[in-house]
């Protein structure tokens, strides 16, 4: 484990004792000279030593040059970028910066453009998970300490204390979220993610409610009850809630809570089964995003409601033919045990209509295995009712690194999938082949209500949640940003979109005489 620090400037250092790392893409390398880090190499590089090495990059795609042993290195970004790839390339600083960690302390210099910071500090922080139950592993004994060399035309500028306080409160908020899906659930189940929850209300000094167990059942919410009422652990909606007086919107964002996800009655393989401790990715996200907001000036109301739940077998476990009441009012036929995240999501999407009274949803989660497969393990994928959303929470996703991109909208060629004889719906589809994602997402949206004229956006993140056997943290940096016009700080407004997406409900018309009138989803 290592401390995480962040500075606009390079304080003298040597590489003898205190390894350097100095990465960016060559369009920006070239333009340093070699007194712009002299103060970082301790005289043990001159410079003839830092241009050669500069100018042998051939990053195909990355490419790094020693300077001096193992400790000092320069290396490269990839040159090439798709237009559905991050300009930051941070993915590929990510992998660097894993490379070429030395332990103890150490720093990452970056040279990049002012509007790839945000991305940039926080692919760091991705390489640098805080849980670790290895019986060497010791707190505090490691410090990685990220300057920014920011080019700027054909001048270096500095990285002021707000732009800092940006990259220190979404850095913690990425590696909260990575650490509480890294947890296997014997340390983070629903009982110690409530207790994460109440210490994040605590910190940020906003309220908190949660509702548990029983209650849950005596409230309605038999979606997030059904799924996790075999568990020792009871399910638990937590709700935290940053109210801004004489705010204009209300905003909520919803997140899938599995602590562990065993597929219920209808269980998982023995394969499949392992790595089920990152369902949670969504709730975890949120919470950091929460956090990370509300720290650096949420200008309007926000919620975050958590929907957690262990969807374990045992004796109380929800079978496939029972009949949920979802807290929307509509039954739900089970026909599927493993298909609960959508579940407990439609208890808390309607929770944000009905009792906070939100007109912008946004819910996240790791809900499908065939995400992966439509878009990607770098990719969620996005399904709205709102065309603006979509078009800005995909250049969000290119300026934030966290990246996304749509899924058909067609609620009208995929709602009878959920078809019942005996119920309103049934949990899962009917055919598998038939664009299941969207499917997935428009479960969820059925449950906000058939006058629902606000935004809502739907990301299923299940395989950009982790990548190999470690979290990822995604989700608090598009969260943070898609919604950065809404912040007091600089540099989250820079990679946030210009203006407000303002609502404009589920942009579906129907043509007839008297003119265009919204159709009611159902």
């Amino acid at each position: 484990m290592a401390s995480l620090e962040f500075s606009g400037t390079l304080t003298p250092s040597d590489p003898y004792d205190k390894a350097v790392l100095i990465v960016g893409q060559l369009k920006h390398l070239v333009k340093l000279k070699f007194k712009d880090v002299q103060c970082k190499l301790g005289g043990r590089v001159d410079a003839e030593t830092f241009d050669t090495s500069i100018g042998s990059l051939h990053p195909t795609p990355t490419d790094q040059c020693s300077l001096w042993l193992n400790s000092a290195t320069v290396a490269a970004l990839p040159l090439k970028c798709s237009r559905h790839n991050t300009p930051s390339r941070c993915h590929s600083l990510t992998k660097l910066v894993k490379n070429c960690l030395a332990g103890g302390q150490e720093y990452i210099v970056i040279v990049c453009e002012r509007e790839n910071v945000f991305a940039s500090g926080l692919a760091v922080a991705r390489a640098l998970p805080l849980y670790s139950a290895k019986s060497n592993s010791t707190s505090g004994s490691r410090k990685v300490t990220v300057e920014f060399l920011v080019i700027e035309d054909e001048r270096i500028a500095q990285l002021n204390e707000e732009e800092l306080q940006c990259l220190r409160a979404a850095a913690d908020g990425v590696r909260l979220a990575a650490k509480i899906v890294d947890m296997p659930c014997s340390e983070m189940n629903v009982h110690h993610f409530v207790k994460e929850v109440e210490d994040v209300a605590k910190e940020l000094k906003v309220s908190v409610q949660i509702i548990s167990g029983d209650d849950l059942a005596a409230k309605g919410m038999g979606g997030i009850y059904g799924v996790g009422k075999a568990a020792t652990s009871p399910p638990a909606m937590a709700i935290l809630s940053h109210v801004v007086p004489n705010s204009t919107e209300a905003i909520a964002w919803v997140g899938k809570g599995i602590v562990f996800d065993t597929g219920g009655l209808c269980i998982k393989a023995k394969a499949g089964m392992c790595g089920m401790k990152r369902d949670c990715g969504g709730a975890a996200a949120v919470l950091g995003a929460f956090k990370t907001a509300v720290k650096l000036g949420f200008s309007q109301t926000l919620h975050a409601i958590l929907c957690l739940a262990d969807n374990a077998v045992g004796p109380e476990a929800q079978r496939p033919d029972d009949i949920v009441y979802m807290y929307s009012g509509r039954s739900v036929e089970i026909n599927n045990t493993d298909a609960e995240g959508r579940l407990v999501l439609g208890d808390g999407v309607a929770y944000a209509v009905k009792d906070l009274g939100c007109t912008t949803i946004v819910d996240m989660a790791t809900l499908t295995g065939a995400q992966g497969i439509a878009t990607g393990k770098y990719h969620a994928s996005i399904l709205t009712n709102n065309e603006n959303l979509e078009t800005t929470c995909w250049k969000i996703g290119r300026s934030c690194g966290d990246l996304v991109h749509p899924v058909p909208f067609s609620p009208e060629m995929h709602s009878s999938e959920f078809s019942s004889a005996v119920a309103d719906m049934k949990n899962s589809v009917a055919d598998r082949s038939n664009a299941q994602v969207s499917c997935a997402g428009l479960f969820i949206m059925s449950h906000l209500g058939h006058d629902f004229l606000g935004s809502w956006l739907h990301i299923d993140m299940a395989a950009p949640a982790y990548s190999g056997e470690r979290a990822t943290g995604y989700g608090v940096a598009l969260l943070a940003a898609l919604f950065g016009d809404r912040s007091h700080n600089s540099l989250l407004r820079l990679v946030g979109p210009p203006g407000q997406v303002r609502n404009n409900g589920s942009n579906m018309e129907e043509d007839i005489a008297d003119g265009p009138k919204r159709i009611k989803l159902t």
